[in-house]
Formats: structure tokens, sequence, C-alpha cells
């Protein structure tokens, strides 16, 4: 089953963080600016070890250009 994470990214910060807002929210800042897609790779990697996860089992569904993503991943 898949289940699916939001996430509002925060690019270009001095320092990484992960926030949960509530149970399938979070806020994820990264040091990677966004551009060219590394700050989402990133966020990825981020959200991935937060969760407990392997990399390839997180996918970025929505929000490549945006703040506001979603994520999913194998439950």
């Amino acid at each position: 089953m898949w289940v699916y994470i939001k996430v509002r990214a925060v690019p270009s910060s001095k320092r990484e963080s992960v926030q949960r807002l509530s149970e399938e929210s979070y806020e994820i800042r990264v040091r990677e600016p966004a551009e060219r897609g590394l700050a989402n790779q990133r966020i990825r990697e981020v959200l991935a070890d937060f969760i407990g996860v392997p990399l390839p089992s997180v996918r970025l569904i929505s929000g490549h250009t945006s703040r506001s993503k979603i994520f999913s991943t194998r439950d």
C-alpha cells in the first residue's frame, strides 16, 4: 500500500531539519538551493532517512517546482 506524505520544502536553509507537522505532513529544511533538482533530491534523502525507508521507495509525486510537495512511499 502506498502512503502519501505532504512536505513543505524550505531550500537554502542554514541548517537541515525535519519538523513533523502532522502524521503525514512535514516541513523539511535543506541547505541545497532550489535549482536543477538539488533541493528535491536532498529532501527525498532526508525524508527517507527520517521515516526509515530505503531511498528508492520514496518518490516525488507532485510539486517538482513548488515548495508544497507530495511524496509517496510503500507502507
